[in-house]
C-alpha cells in the first residue's frame, strides 16, 4: 500500500525526476505551454506554481529588506536558467498578482500514437494561445491582398502548362490511354500463411 507518498516516481531515480521537473517548468515558464504526458503534466503543477507564488512575493515585497533578491535566489536555485528566471520576475509575476493560485491549466489531448500514453497540454492561465490576434488580422485587411511568393508563382505557372498539356494531349498520357489510372497502383492484400509470424 502506498500510504503518505505524495509524488509520483514516473519511473525515475530522484536525481533524474527532479532534472525532469526543472527543465519542463523553464519550458512552460519560457513559451508558455507545453506538451506531456499526463502524470508529468500533474506532477509538473505544483512544482511551477510555487515558483510563481515565490516570484509573487518577491515582486510584491519590492526592494523593501532585499526580500526581492532572496525569492530571486530561492527560484534560481530550481531553475538554472536566468532569462527564465528573468521573464518569471518580469512578465508572469505580476500578471498574477491579484490571482490567489491556480496558475496554471491542464488540459487533456489525447492518446499518443506510439505508446497509448494519455498525453496534456499545460498552460500559464492567461496566456491562451492566439496564432494571430484581432489586431494582426484587421492590419493584414488594411493592408490588401498580399503579393505573390516566388514559390506561389512557380506553382502557378506548373498548374497552368499541366492543365494546358493534358488538353492538348487529348486525354492524357500513354499509360491512362492503355486503361492504366492515374496515380499509383494499389497493393494486392494477400492473406499471411494461418499460424505464421
Amino acid at each position: 500500500m502506498r500510504h503518505n507518498l505524495a509524488h509520483r516516481k514516473l519511473g525515475r531515480v530522484s536525481e533524474h525526476r527532479t532534472a525532469l521537473l526543472r527543465n519542463q517548468a523553464m519550458a512552460l515558464i519560457r513559451h508558455e505551454r507545453i506538451e506531456t504526458t499526463m502524470p508529468k503534466a500533474k506532477e509538473l503543477r505544483p512544482f511551477v506554481e510555487r515558483l510563481i507564488t515565490i516570484a509573487k512575493r518577491g515582486v510584491a515585497s519590492g526592494e523593501a529588506n532585499g526580500a526581492s533578491l532572496h525569492a530571486r535566489r530561492l527560484v534560481l536555485q530550481e531553475l538554472p536558467d536566468k532569462g527564465v528566471v528573468g521573464k518569471l520576475f518580469e512578465s508572469i509575476a505580476p500578471r498574477y498578482a491579484e490571482r490567489p493560485g491556480g496558475y496554471t491549466r491542464i488540459l487533456r489531448v489525447g492518446y499518443r500514437r506510439g505508446d497509448s500514453a494519455e498525453v496534456a497540454q499545460v498552460e500559464l492561465v492567461g496566456s491562451e494561445y492566439n496564432p494571430k490576434s484581432a489586431e494582426e488580422k484587421e492590419a493584414e485587411k488594411a493592408a490588401g491582398p498580399k503579393t505573390k511568393s516566388v514559390g506561389d508563382r512557380l506553382r502557378e505557372v506548373a498548374r497552368g502548362a499541366r492543365t494546358r498539356g493534358d488538353s492538348a494531349a487529348g486525354g492524357g498520357s500513354k499509360g491512362q490511354a492503355g486503361g492504366q489510372t492515374k496515380g499509383r497502383a494499389q497493393k494486392s492484400t494477400t492473406p499471411r500463411k494461418a499460424g505464421g509470424s
